[in-house]
């Protein structure tokens, strides 16, 4: 789908402008273009329940049965290969890394370093935070939604994702007043290792991907009509994402972090469900290099930080008057 590539290539390119803080940022002129490049994961995070929801749900909505054996297999043989060898070139050539000091290896080897962290020491390769994300998804969802579907219920499925979003906004609500409180003058990064890393701090993204692969999947008809309103829903997506944009002003702030990620997300899922299909111009519009960037934004995502690194230790000199 060339809208779907073409957001991917957007979320690995924003992801890469905003850290290009290893090597010093891009400067006062152009630190616009970095300063809300993180959203670029949430774009991912999206992206994959949309997608990966629609693999698991599919079988299961024609009555059909999931293989877990096969999915699980396809998911290990599509992250773990690239990701084990990165893995192995941060922990034995400490100059390849970013920064000096990493977590223990096993950490990411079991994909829990986003839940135990010290991100004011070891930050090398901590942006292996979301394949953590990621990878508790795909180990849980195809369950869960095996387990929804021996009573298949549309109420329940709506009361879920209302329980999901609420709980999401009470529990960071109260670790960062709780934080806040304890810490006021952040000793350690609370922010990123008690709010932003969590697995269950982040559903939000997630939650609307599968919100709109379970749209498409169970309700085929109200899909296909609702697509025909794909350009009305991409520019009510962008305001959206306006509205978050203006709650992420203060990235680290109470009402980012109690109400900004719902907001952010839906946006998101909106931007994503017009771009789903060739009912609307983002969904037709095949930029020139997009699909190349969508392919190997896996690997540029593992890669991005330790090569900005080698590229200013070894030619920062050269490169400074461009």
């Amino acid at each position: 789908m060339p809208g779907l590539d073409l957001l991917r290539s957007i979320a690995i390119i924003w992801v890469m402008l905003f850290h290009s803080f290893v090597v010093g940022g891009l400067g006062p002129d152009w630190e616009w273009l970095s300063r809300y490049g993180w959203m670029g994961v949430d774009i991912f995070f999206v992206l994959s329940g949309f997608l990966i929801g629609t693999q698991v749900l599919k079988p299961l909505a024609s009555g059909g049965r999931l293989s877990f054996g096969d999915f699980y297999l396809r998911r290990a043989f599509r992250i773990l290969p690239a990701y084990w060898v990165v893995l192995a070139i941060y922990v034995l050539w400490p100059g390849f890394r970013e920064a000096p000091q990493m977590e223990p290896w096993w950490k990411f080897a079991g994909f829990y370093v986003n839940l135990d962290i010290d991100y004011l020491k070891n930050t090398a390769f901590s942006h292996a935070w979301s394949l953590c994300v990621e990878e508790h998804f795909y180990l849980l969802f195809p369950l869960l939604a095996f387990m929804m579907m021996r009573r298949p219920s549309t109420p329940r499925f709506v009361a879920l994702c209302v329980i999901v979003v609420a709980a999401g906004i009470a529990l960071r609500s109260f670790v960062f007043l709780h934080d806040a409180a304890a810490d006021p003058d952040m000793s350690r990064n609370w922010f990123v290792e008690d709010i932003y890393y969590p697995t269950w701090n982040r559903l939000d993204g997630l939650l609307c991907g599968v919100a709109l692969a379970a749209l498409k999947v169970f309700r085929p008809l109200a899909w296909t009509q609702a697509r025909r309103h794909s350009n009305t829903v991409f520019f009510a997506g962008l305001f959206v994402m306006a509205v978050a944009l203006w709650l992420f002003q203060d990235r680290v702030g109470f009402m980012a972090n109690a109400i900004g990620w719902p907001v952010l997300s839906f946006g998101l899922g909106l931007l994503v469900f017009a771009a789903a299909g060739r009912e609307s111009f983002i969904g037709r519009w095949q930029l020139p290099g997009a699909q190349w960037l969508a392919t190997i934004s896996y690997s540029l995502y593992l890669v991005h930080k330790a090569i900005y690194h080698v590229v200013q230790v070894n030619w920062g000199d050269r490169l400074e008057g461009f």
